[in-house]
């Protein structure tokens, strides 16, 4: 919006539906600090970063996708699958699921584990992008489907238990320290800084955002809509697949029930961040405080002795609120 001199005008509610996310991050970690002593301490920091890595990986897809005006409900069960199919692989199978020691010289090397959690995941995306763009079902629907395909795939796989006792080399993606910093930490911020790069500086990421700002307009200008949106579906699965690997080896075991309500915090930190539900409105940078968000929060209310029932509903108050000033800037954007 411009003022009568024709300058841009300062619009609040704009500025509060993109940066909204931030300044509150920053307001919690003050509160914070003051009212628990222990919230700075290096060690509980370090927890709340390795504690986001997991969700913030997926998150990141997740920002391609609701950019393209997309959802995508599957992202936990999703982390299911990918995580046992990399375990079994690790393992060599299910008849050692619980062999350590010198046992575990029957399962494969790491890499290959790494390979099959993200080919899994990546051809999971890859079968929802197909249905969203060839048979024209809403993203709503066909994840929806798939957060319970995918579920009875992993219980299918590990024949309901779980696959447990990696080896080191395993384990140190998820446990190990590079300089006193967590590798999941590390690997997150590589990919925040890789995705950033991808939608800000490349040809992917400008179609990206303009198949979800316009994807009819989009269409007219040459751009295959149908390809960026199975290309979506296909990276939330690679993040989702890498994700479910660092999960694995963090935890030191693999099973059907992890990422139970994942999508929840996932769509919550890229929605809360400041990115549209309607598209081409959003940044990594605006997920990944997003995430962080959740992560101050849940970790300072646990200081604070906060029932885990008052973090959900804080959440999803949040959650709405940020829904609400997204509508209110969209409608003085005019669209």
């Amino acid at each position: 919006m411009r003022n009568t001199t024709g300058q841009p005008r300062f619009d609040a509610v704009d500025f509060a539906a993109q940066y909204a996310a931030f300044i509150f991050l920053v307001m919690l970690v003050v509160a914070f600090a003051l009212l628990q002593p222990n919230f700075l301490n290096p060690f509980n920091l370090l927890n709340v970063l390795r504690q986001v890595s997991i969700s913030g990986l997926i998150a990141i897809g997740m920002t391609f996708v609701i950019l393209t005006a997309g959802i995508d409900l599957s992202v936990g069960s999703m982390v299911a699958l990918c995580g046992l199919a990399g375990a079994y692989v690790a393992k060599g199978g299910l008849d050692s699921r619980f062999a350590i020691g010198a046992a575990e010289q029957a399962g494969n090397p790491v890499w290959m584990a790494v390979a099959v959690s993200i080919a899994v995941g990546m051809t999971a995306g890859a079968i929802q992008g197909l249905a969203i763009t060839r048979l024209r079902v809403p993203p709503f629907v066909v994840t929806l489907g798939g957060l319970s395909a995918w579920r009875g795939a992993a219980l299918l796989l590990s024949d309901g238990g779980p696959i447990s006792g990696f080896s080191a080399d395993y384990t140190w993606w998820g446990q190990g320290r590079i300089w006193t910093i967590p590798v999941p930490v590390l690997l997150f911020v590589a990919a925040a800084i890789l995705a950033h790069v991808v939608l800000r500086y490349t040809r992917f990421g400008l179609h990206v955002y303009a198949v979800g700002g316009n994807a009819a307009a989009a269409t007219l200008n040459t751009i295959s809509t149908r390809r960026v949106i199975f290309s979506v579906y296909v990276i939330v699965g690679f993040f989702c697949g890498l994700a479910a690997f660092i999960l694995s080896a963090r935890l030191n075991s693999a099973e059907a029930v992890a990422g139970l309500g994942l999508e929840l915090d996932v769509i919550a930190a890229v929605v809360i961040g400041g990115t549209s539900l309607f598209g081409g409105v959003g940044t990594i940078f605006g997920t990944v405080c997003g995430a962080l968000l959740i992560g101050v929060l849940r970790n300072g209310l646990i200081l604070m002795n906060v029932s885990s029932f008052v973090q959900q509903i804080v959440i999803g108050v949040i959650l709405v609120l940020a829904v609400a000033i997204d509508q209110a800037a969209m409608a003085r954007r005019g669209r």
